[in-house]
């Protein structure tokens, strides 16, 4: 079992920053790939960013790439998805997911299907 927690979701300004976290436990989060995703109501839920379980070859949607990057601390079992730039469009609920059907995998995903770890979401907010 794998637990992940996101945190540091909020209300800024178009143009503004925030980090998000991703803290996970339960099983070794070192080994596996994660990502992140967001969801609108009345939306199915988009891929937003990725990395690898090196914390290398991070791949992203085009809507964000430019403006958002992932990262993560194997160390601290967390990972990061810091946004900058934001704009309305970026108003979502945020989840983080791990891939934990597949260990060490070289590839990183965008499709939501191949993720079987997801934590509560937070809510991100930009306004104009």
């Amino acid at each position: 079992q794998v637990q992940l927690v996101e945190s540091g979701g909020g209300l800024v300004q178009v143009g503004g920053s925030l980090r998000l976290s991703c803290a996970a436990s339960g099983r070794t989060f070192s080994s596996y790939n994660m990502a992140w995703f967001r969801q609108t109501p009345g939306k199915e839920r988009e891929f937003v960013a990725a990395i690898r379980w090196l914390g290398d070859m991070p791949y992203y949607a085009d809507s964000v790439k430019g403006r958002f990057a992932i990262s993560r601390d194997n160390a601290k079992n967390t990972g990061y998805l810091q946004m900058s730039g934001l704009k309305s469009e970026d108003t979502a609920v945020y989840y983080c997911a791990l891939d934990s059907r597949n260990e060490k995998s070289g590839f990183v995903k965008s499709d939501s299907t191949q993720y079987d770890y997801w934590g509560q979401g937070t809510q991100v907010t930009v306004s104009s």
